[in-house]
């Protein structure tokens, strides 16, 4: 199937904006992604003819609302792979669903003397959590190292990964240098000697085919918000077998099934970890927002990304000044672009870009650690998806020329 992104295009209105007097080109997605009418409509159309909670109320609109909830959860079961939607927890995003993990997994089965392996490339959402659980039960942290060409250092796993580890925590794609880590290969590892996998799915999911099961991870979490979604929803799959071991994250309504004045049980799995009103109308639009991916194939959203990162690695790799983090190699790599570009802090860049028309993204990208062993205190990052062009790729280079001249005459008249 041959996708036509022009078309595609017309799907987000957006992007027929206009910023500071030129048109949007938006290169901001692993911040978050732009929504297409398919999305927006969900959401209008839940407000205006379902507006009721879930699994409480036996009228027609509480009835029709949580059938729309729980297809939404069925769908992404099954753009994940998951063995069934009961492996699907709702939560507000990929952070949220980190730290479920980490309270209710990880304060009940990491002990003194334990381990927790992450990487060198962690989000601070896949990384602060374990501070909090390795402090509070005397364990320890341990990293794989990343190498100067992006990748991690996998000739280090067999003496990281020991019968002390007991969780590996690992981003699938970096959201700064792009790499696509080889989790597959590292929660083999993990599972031979007893540890359990979670896979920060947030820059993976929303672009490219994933399976749980191929991956072999026991928990994954993602973001609505970044696969074309609302803000506010995300979901952790858990394997059934944790959950049925994990206390909830959370407690009050909806979580329970039967409550005394000293002592209540849990609901099934997964409302146990859902207390309180979900995000309904999120949830829903959502559903719509993986179907609108299912039907461009998710083969084809990974094939477009490619093309473009390519694209783009070839054409600033071309300008003076420009250095470019991550590895080389599109295959291994996903559609995130980290620079720095001619002396020029990232701040100032992204703000003269912005003056143009072009989104960016500027700062540290939750990574301190990284940008610590890169040397820099932040980079500038264009980050690609479904609705962007080799030509606002040609945008962004002519811009990052202007930006070149500009301060470089700002230098000569304060030097």
């Amino acid at each position: 199937m041959k996708l036509d992104f022009q078309d595609i295009r017309k799907d987000f209105p957006i992007l027929s904006r206009t910023v500071h007097g030129k048109p949007l080109v938006y290169l901001d997605s692993a911040a978050t992604s732009q929504k297409p009418r398919a999305v927006i409509k969900a959401l209008v159309r839940y407000y205006e003819t379902l507006n009721a909670n879930v699994h409480r109320s036996v009228h027609r609109l509480g009835e029709e609302a949580t059938e729309a909830y729980e297809e939404a959860r069925r769908k992404i079961a099954a753009f994940v792979r998951a063995e069934s939607p009961t492996n699907i927890i709702f939560t507000r995003n990929a952070t949220e669903a980190i730290n479920l993990v980490a309270y209710s997994w990880g304060r009940s089965n990491v002990g003194p003397g334990d381990e927790i392996l992450l990487t060198g490339m962690e989000h601070h959402s896949n990384l602060v959590p374990w501070q909090q659980v390795a402090r509070e039960k005397g364990a320890t942290l341990r990293f794989i190292g990343v190498k100067e060409d992006g990748t991690l250092a996998l000739e280090e796993l067999d003496s990281l990964i020991t019968r002390r580890t007991k969780i590996v925590a690992c981003v699938h794609v970096s959201n700064v240098l792009g790499t696509i880590n080889p989790v597959a290969q590292i929660a083999k590892a993990a599972h031979a000697v007893g540890a359990i996998v979670l896979i920060d799915g947030a820059q993976s999911v929303p672009h490219m085919p994933v399976d749980v099961a191929e991956l072999g991870c026991d928990f994954l979490a993602f973001s609505g918000h970044k696969m074309l979604g609302p803000t506010g929803i995300g979901a952790l799959y858990a394997r059934t077998e944790l959950q049925e071991r994990m206390e909830p994250f959370m407690f009050g309504g909806e979580m329970v099934s039967q409550v005394w004045s000293d002592h209540a049980t849990w609901n099934e799995l997964p409302m146990k970890f859902e207390a309180g009103t979900p995000s309904i109308g999120d949830a829903i639009a959502l559903g719509a927002a993986v179907d609108y991916l299912q039907a461009l194939g998710m083969e084809n959203v990974r094939r477009h990304e490619k093309d473009l990162t390519r694209y783009a690695l070839d054409t600033l790799s071309t300008l003076e000044g420009m250095t470019l983090y991550g590895p080389k190699d599109v295959e291994i790599r996903g559609g995130a672009v980290a620079f720095n570009f001619a002396g020029i802090h990232p701040h100032d860049l992204a703000t003269l870009l912005d003056q143009q028309g072009i989104a960016i993204r500027a700062g540290n990208h939750c990574v301190q650690p990284l940008m610590r062993q890169l040397e820099v205190s932040a980079t500038a990052r264009a980050s690609f998806y479904i609705y962007n062009t080799r030509e606002e790729i040609d945008v962004l280079a002519d811009a990052l020329g202007i930006a070149a001249r500009y301060f470089s005459g700002v230098i000569r008249t304060t030097g």
